[in-house]
């Protein structure tokens, strides 16, 4: 069994929860680490469950640091996901693979999925699997669901031939292409293009149970007895896998709280999640910044550098290092400082006079600064439904 996840260096405490989460259930598991950042100074116990670190240079990638300079931060790490699947194939043989988010913990043994991979080449599991009634409830998670994707791809397991070797190869295409966080254009990073999966291919098992990806999203129709943290039983089953999906946020403990309220041993667990990563580096390791989130000058490279960037094939032709700040004649920071910031408002300008009066613009602007000070914390805590 052949087990990774996706990361920037300030989610290794996490990422090593997780490790340490799956070694315990599963000790034959075979765990890689895909990092996309420099490997930080840190505690060796938060290293000892990783069996493989895999750098995003090691990818098979083109132009990779125009490629990774098109994506925020929480668009990089999924970004990769597919690549890093046909990565883990071809250099270590492995014919099952399981994909976890770094903020997830598994509790019980993965034996029910890898069956299910007996019989079908794809698992995934869907956020909800019972409907809603609640206005409130639909609100917060079907209606975020058509937004967002119906399946979570936090968790996916592939059995790495016929279609489920298929469906990588075209999941990965897609992502090296179009893994943005673009929900106005029908994009939400690597989930969205996973809602046309079952029209593809048909070796799917979706996974119903109730022990799978629980999650805030999905607690509404959950209720969790038993003790923390691996004792846990929702609705009768043993837990197999919690995700923790909007932590550093906050949105977690306020989503748990709206819907969790029945289940106080939801709350334990979460206490012990916090103890957990503080003990494998959390404060000192979660404040690292990403190496991709800078210009080589130290400059912050900003969402509107990103954004101008990957939607100009000039800008990525003329700057094939864009992070390259060295020459002030030929290098993108020094180009946007002269000329992006007028091509931004340009750009904003153009596409609100296509569609409304001259006064809408103003509302445009103030709705664009409320969306990229959005865009700003979705890079810090990780996105929604991730």
């Amino acid at each position: 069994m052949h087990v990774f996840t996706s990361i920037t260096a300030n989610y290794l405490p996490k990422a090593a929860a997780l490790a340490h989460s799956v070694k315990r259930v599963h000790p034959e598991a075979i765990f890689h680490l895909v990092l996309s950042d420099r490997m930080p100074a840190c505690d060796p116990s938060a290293l000892t469950a990783f069996d493989h670190v895999i750098l995003i240079d090691e990818l098979p990638i083109p132009n990779l640091p125009s490629w990774i300079f098109k994506h925020r931060i929480v668009e990089l790490c999924t970004a990769v996901k597919g690549t890093a699947f046909q990565h883990i194939a071809a250099k270590h043989g492995a014919r099952r693979i399981f994909y976890f988010d770094p903020d997830i913990i598994v509790t019980g043994r993965l034996d029910s999925i890898s069956r299910a991979l007996d019989a079908h080449a794809i698992a995934l599991t869907p956020h909800q699997i019972v409907p809603d009634t609640g206005m409130q409830a639909i609100l917060d998670n079907e209606v975020c669901c058509l937004r967002h994707g119906v399946y979570n791809l936090g968790f996916l397991a592939v059995r790495m031939e016929g279609q489920g070797r298929q469906f990588i190869d075209w999941w990965a295409e897609r992502l090296r292409a179009l893994c943005y966080d673009e929900v106005s254009n029908g994009l939400f990073t690597d989930q969205r293009w996973v809602d046309l999966a079952p029209a593809f291919f048909d070796d799917i098992a979706i996974l119903r149970g109730p022990e799978f990806n629980v999650a805030t999203w999905n607690l509404s129709n959950r209720r969790a007895t038993g003790q923390a943290p691996y004792d846990i039983v929702i609705n009768g089953r043993p837990l197999v896998f919690y995700h923790f999906s909007g932590f550093d946020s906050g949105a977690q403990k306020i989503m748990l709280e709206r819907y969790g309220a029945h289940s106080p041993v939801l709350f334990e667990f979460r206490d012990w999640y916090i103890a957990r990563c503080k003990e494998l580096g959390q404060e000192t390791v979660g404040k690292i910044p990403c190496r991709y989130g800078v210009f080589s000058n130290g400059s912050p490279v900003t969402t509107d550098h990103r954004l101008l960037y990957r939607r100009r094939d000039d800008l990525m032709a003329a700057f094939s290092d864009p992070f390259d700040a060295s020459d002030p004649g030929c290098s993108y920071y020094h180009w946007y400082m002269r000329h992006g910031r007028a091509q931004n408002r340009l750009t904003l300008r153009k596409l609100v006079k296509r569609h409304a009066p001259e006064p809408a613009i103003r509302l445009a602007r103030r709705a664009r600064d409320a969306w990229l000070e959005m865009a700003k914390r979705s890079e810090r805590h990780g996105g929604s439904r991730g």
